[in-house]
């Protein structure tokens, strides 16, 4: 019996069964595909922003590396990058202490990293759910099929195949519908997970770098040294007036 011959003795409830499994396949898919196509673009931009960032690691200017984080909207690293130093510029213009803006500018990309990640997750746990539920979905569509098939070799004293045929069209096509909608959900949701597991990295390394940069650069040890020289002249003041006592 061929695939048509199959799908012509389905009755009703499979044929729900079915075209549920369609409709998660087809969904599947789409989300599979724009999953791909976002994770690529953030990639590439990514890729294009470093060069910029490191460009400011080597002395660059905080205004160009806010200007080239607007250009690369889509980049995780220039999305996270982007929050430090424009929180860090911020204190600055505002006539604050740079140095003192250390916790601000960790939370600030402590923050940004989170809601990257969100954004970066979107769209996961439906891929996980389509996994894990459509082959019970195939499976309800099974046990149903059987139990078609059962109640006709029940209702006409007989077994053979025109009898049975109907219920095993259901049994059978349900239970392939739910592992192939099933599969190509479970890979991608692995390989989108290991994919977000990598941008985590690049974001926390590039967090990492910005800091380091910014607050422990030769402009502090200079500072510490004004502070330094300042103290010595109060101690040489303070000195006669011990010595007189």
């Amino acid at each position: 019996m061929s695939l048509t011959e199959l799908l012509r003795h389905v009755g009703i409830f499979g044929g729900a069964v079915m075209v549920c499994l369609a409709l998660l396949s087809v969904f599947s898919v789409g989300m599979i595909i724009d999953k791909q196509r976002r994770f690529g673009l953030a990639w590439r931009q990514s890729e294009k922003f470093k060069p910029e960032f490191k460009k400011f690691l080597h002395g660059g200017d905080a205004q160009d590396l806010i200007e080239a984080g607007k250009l690369h909207e889509n980049s995780y690293v220039a999305q996270v990058v982007s929050a430090g130093i424009i929180e860090y510029d911020g204190v600055r213009q505002s006539g604050g202490d740079p140095v003192a803006s250390l916790e601000l500018v960790t939370s600030a990309l402590r923050d940004s990293i989170s809601e990257t990640l969100i954004q970066l997750k979107g769209g996961l746990g439906v891929l996980a759910t389509i996994g894990s539920t459509a082959p019970f979905i195939g499976l309800f569509g099974t046990v149903v099929g059987i139990i078609n098939a059962f109640r006709s070799i029940a209702a006409t004293g007989s077994g053979g195949m025109s009898v049975v045929s109907g219920g095993i069209a259901e049994a059978l096509v349900s239970t392939a519908l739910g592992i192939f909608v099933a599969i190509p959900a479970v890979v991608a949701f692995n390989h989108f997970t290991g994919r977000i597991e990598t941008f985590h990295v690049a974001m926390n390394r590039a967090s990492s770098q910005l800091v380091n940069c910014l607050f422990k650069t030769p402009e502090l040890k200079e500072l510490d040294v004004e502070v330094d020289e300042v103290k010595e002249p109060r101690v040489k003041k303070e000195g006669p007036v011990y010595a007189a006592r």
